[in-house]
């Protein structure tokens, strides 16, 4: 039977029975709940815990961990399957918006290792949907428990480790699409861009997975192991009419507009005559329009990337004795994908100095040598060229994870002890290979032509013989590249890299009331806990020298390697003090503090602790409240990341275009001359230059977290939660937004941001790598966040007509305030979304579920209702610091209400059926020309909203 929706609480979860270890009895045992090491009789906690059981996972019909995670709302969107430019290839968690390496991920109370030398949050790809027994997730600091990282709070997997039997299961899942129209999909038409029609089934989903498991040795032992494989096919943005064309983000009015990319086809050139654009196959030109000729980037994205993946784990554990237990864990995946974006080609190639165009370069037409200005032999002519590679196809990052991760350990009872020692070692290795980018050397080379034996065109440097395979890349006429230009010029990139961790610890626990050491007002004992932990943390990404030099055109730059390391030894304490019990207005009141001393090898310390108490006056209700201070220690890639140049997104350089928004003054602080102003041209794409880089003197952050909560259970069958939450970082961790760096130099005139903008030789920001404002690690301002949690759970007996089980989860979201560094004011992101305040930020959003358990045998349905309140444009608030100009048409995304719809029906005592439809009435995502950078994509949040269509599953269970 399906469960009766999600456990909101942890003490709404308490009632689920605890399998006991082989061998012992049915006793409800001391199970330990995430938040604290103290083993208790029920899985209370004195902060909320969300709790997602293996039966609520099946009624998601999803087979994305970080998708069924989203659906959460305390969960932001992050890394994942749909993000395509800036893809890390991972799939991350992002609890409260505060960051994936702000939330700690733990699979059975034991963390994972950084997922990628390229993103360092854990890597959900590597937990398989299929075998997880339960998700517990803790919002707020847990440091004092778990360490580092934990300060948005914790995710732990609780993976189904004491299995019997046999168990067989297959997948198959798709999206169902009416193409709904609406303004994005008119704006693809009027500019003639196809549109796709109606897709029956697309974007399909295949996974098996077997489970076995066994008692042995007259049940003193258990041994489990897990097979896994996932295929998902690509999906492109050409295939939704709202992602036909890439929007603008400058839309006229209410009305969206297509815009694209100024890196054009058949070309964007900087001439002495203008912008200039071929015309034809003789080499005629004609003036480039933007509002025409903008290159339409979006078709040839992945909306969501194709990946294929093989999951196994096993879990074995054998009692040696009555007070030894040794186990293990072993886990292994192997994870491909493929991040396709569009083009490679020339972004804005300086032909100019040894790479200028010369008139004797035969590709020329004599509209060409007018336009450059050339006009005799000898002559040469400085150029700006921006030009797409649509000969050869969209860039193709090639990505593989591999990780393998092992734990042994001993456990049990010593007297009136528990201990739990612990080995565990993980590693990832990474791999990619980037294809169909330009090198920007070659290119040089290949526009230096002249003509060679018997008057054939042919690169200079193969005259010469510096570069004897050198191919002429003729632009300047419609049809002149050849395939055998494009072999030479595109060249692939690689990285290769690992991360690894290596974790030592002890913990012991102890009721202490079998030694009498309890208050006389309650007749249960102090519990504490008390452990040490050494944990190594390594990191290398190496790269080619295509990457290392910045050689490849479409990178924005240079990738650098990256390697380092580091090491800590915690050491902590918990302590469990029922303070009331039994009494008139006390039916219990108990508190709990924590202490986490850690020491790091890079020289840094830090202290964690935490405070809470739960206080029953009546059975039926309960008050809690925690308090706890939390640390993050920067990680490898912001300790020792090199710097080097990438790009960021800002909607419009205030200083470019012909009437800019700043004036001489304010841009002349910028580095913009007087000749300059009003001739600059803006980037397209909305995409600008900044160096970004680690940092080794940086210091941990810190975070206060507080939660106030009224647990209810007025009646066995029901449950509700209430939980406040307020919780603030200070010292966060990251480079000062170069948008923010531009507007303070521009409104203060401060030197200490002035100096870090630099702009190229044509006033840009972004046509020229000389163009960058420096945006490395450093301790910045602060991220803080207030919210009210709700939750709510009824199961309802109906006689004849079954069972009725109802739930509810939800978030008021009251703000999400950052300041980018001390003094520099607060803006709050509470509703808002764009290029500043990054993914949308709902002020509230719900789950509620229903299912009937039917009166016929084996039959259940389920109904849920998800929604997300509308949010509107950053830019659209009231606070100057984020406030900027925008367009009606981009003001506002949506509300979105989402109908899912499963049923099941256990077809013999081994065979169960589920089928669903998730967004079952089809609703297209809301749509605009301005998202945040990487978790934007095709005019949407795929990683937020459901953005494909309808996704049907159909599941077939097999037990024996």
């Amino acid at each position: 039977m399906f469960a009766g929706g999600m456990a909101f609480a942890a003490t709404a979860y308490a009632q689920e029975a605890q399998q006991a270890p082989a061998g012992e009895g049915q006793n409800l045992q001391r199970v330990e709940v995430t938040g604290s090491r103290i083993a208790t009789a029920n899985l209370e906690s004195v902060s909320p815990v969300t709790v997602v059981g293996a039966k609520d996972i099946k009624l998601e019909g999803t087979r994305s961990v970080e998708n069924l995670l989203n659906n959460l709302p305390q969960v932001f969107a992050d890394q994942g399957g749909s993000i395509s430019n800036g893809s890390s290839g991972t799939a991350t968690v992002n609890l409260r918006n505060f960051g994936a390496d702000r939330t700690l991920v733990l699979v059975n109370g034991r963390r994972l290792p950084a997922g990628s030398p390229r993103n360092t949050a854990a890597d959900l790809n590597q937990i398989p949907a299929a075998l997880i027994k339960r998700v517990e997730v803790l919002t707020g600091g847990a440091s004092a428990i778990y360490g580092s990282d934990a300060v948005a709070g914790v995710v732990n997997f609780i993976m189904n480790d004491n299995f019997q039997g046999v168990q067989l299961e297959t997948n198959y899942a798709f999206y169902n699409h009416q193409q709904n129209g609406g303004m994005a999909a008119d704006a693809a038409r009027r500019r003639n861009f196809p549109v796709a029609g109606d897709k029956g089934a697309d974007g399909k989903i295949k996974d098996a997975n077997l489970l076995l498991g066994g008692n042995f040795a007259d049940g003193r032992g258990n041994a489990v192991a897990f097979f896994g494989y996932k295929k998902e096919d690509a999906l492109l943005q050409s295939e939704r009419d709202f992602t036909a064309c890439s929007l603008d983000g400058f839309s006229s009015g209410n009305t969206f507009n297509c815009g694209g990319s100024g890196t054009s086809f058949p070309g964007r050139f900087f001439t002495d005559a203008g912008q200039r654009t071929v015309a034809d196959a003789a080499g005629n030109t004609r003036p480039y329009v933007a509002a025409t000729d903008q290159y339409n980037y979006g078709p040839l994205n992945y909306f969501r990337r194709p990946s294929e993946r093989y999951t196994f784990s096993s879990f074995t554990h054998f009692d040696i004795n009555e007070q030894m237990r040794l186990y293990t864990e072993a886990s292994f995946h192997d994870d491909s994908t493929v991040a396709q974006i569009a083009p490679s080609g020339l972004f804005g190639f300086d032909a100019s100095g040894s790479n200028a165009i010369r008139f004797e370069n035969p590709f020329l037409s004599p509209a060409w040598r007018r336009d450059l200005g050339l006009t005799g032999p000898g002559d040469t002519a400085d150029a700006l060229i921006f030009r797409r590679n649509v000969e050869g196809g969209g860039r193709r990052d090639d990505q593989r994870h591999t990780s393998y991760r092992g734990v042994i350990g001993m456990k049990g009872d010593v007297g009136n002890w528990t201990y739990d020692a612990f080995l565990q070692a993980g590693k990832v290795l990474y791999s990619e290979t980037y294809f169909n980018d330009f090198s920007n050397q070659r290119i040089g080379r290949a526009l230096n032509v002249v003509a060679g034996p018997n008057g054939v065109p042919t690169c200079q440097s193969v005259i010469d013989g510096t570069d004897t395979n050198c191919v002429p890349y003729n632009i300047w006429s419609l049809g002149g590249v050849t395939p055998e230009a494009l072999k030479y010029l595109q060249t692939p990139g690689f990285q290769k890299g690992s991360t690894s961790q290596t974790v030592q610890g002890i913990n012991l626990s102890s009721d202490l009331g079998e030694y009498g050491i309890k208050l006389p007002t309650t007749n249960r004992g102090i519990g504490v806990a008390f452990g040490w932990e050494h944990r190594t943390e390594k990191l290398d990404l190496a790269t080619d020298t295509a990457f290392e030099t910045g050689d490849l055109a479409g990178q924005g730059g240079p990738t650098l390697g990256v390697a380092g390391q580091f090491s800590v030894r915690d050491y902590y304490a918990e302590a469990r003090i029922p303070v009331l019990e039994k009494m008139p207005f006390a039916e219990s009141l108990t508190l709990n503090a924590s202490y986490r001393k850690s020491d790091y090898s890079t020289g840094q310390k830090t202290s964690s602790y935490g405070a809470g108490a739960e206080w029953s006056p009546i059975a039926a209700a309960k008050l809690r409240f925690s308090y706890q201070r939390a640390a993050r220690a920067a990680n490898v890639v912001e300790l020792f990341t090199p710097q080097g140049l990438s790009l960021f997104g800002m909607s419009s350089d205030p200083c470019a275009g012909a009437t800019p928004s700043a004036t001489l003054a304010q841009c002349a602080l910028t580095g913009v001359t007087a000749a300059q102003y009003g001739r600059i041209e803006d980037s397209p794409a909305q995409q600008y230059n900044q160096i970004t880089g680690g940092n080794t003197g940086l210091a941990p952050e810190e975070s206060d977290s507080y939660t106030l909560g009224l647990v209810l259970t007025p009646m066995r069958n029901l449950s509700m939660t209430i939980d406040a939450f307020d919780m603030r970082v200070e010292g966060a961790i990251g480079g000062l937004p170069a948008s923010t760096t531009l507007t303070q130099c521009l409104q203060t005139g401060d030197a200490k941001f002035c100096g870090l903008i630099q702009r190229d030789r044509l006033g840009t920001l972004w046509a020229l790598n000389a163009g960058r404002i420096v945006a490395t690690n450093q301790n910045l301002g602060s991220i803080s966040t207030k919210g009210i949690d709700l939750g709510a759970n009824y199961g309802y007996k109906m006689g004849g007509y079954g069972n009725l089980d109802l739930s509810y989860i939800g978030t008021f979201l009251k703000e999400f305030k950052q300041e980018d560094f001390p003094g520099s004011g607060e803006y709050d992101c509470a509703g808002l979304h764009g290029t500043t305040c990054g993914t949308p930020l709902p002020k509230y959003r719900h789950k509620i579920r229903a299912v009937w358990g039917t009166p016929w045998q084996g039959l259940e349905v389920g109904v849920t209702w998800r929604y997300i309140r509308g949010v509107k444009l950053d830019a659209t608030s009231d606070n100057p610091l984020i406030s900027t100009e925008f367009e009606p048409a981009d003001e506002r995304l949506a509300a979105r209400s989402y109908l899912d719809l499963v049923g099941s029906w256990a077809i013999n005592k081994n065979l169960t059926l589920r089928v669903g439809v998730n967004n079952s009435l089809d609703k297209d995502p809301p749509v605009t020309g301005v998202v945040a950078a990487v978790l934007g994509n095709g005019n949407t949040y795929p990683q937020v909203y459901d953005a494909m269509g309808r996704h049907v599953f159909l599941n077939l269970t097999a037990k024996f």
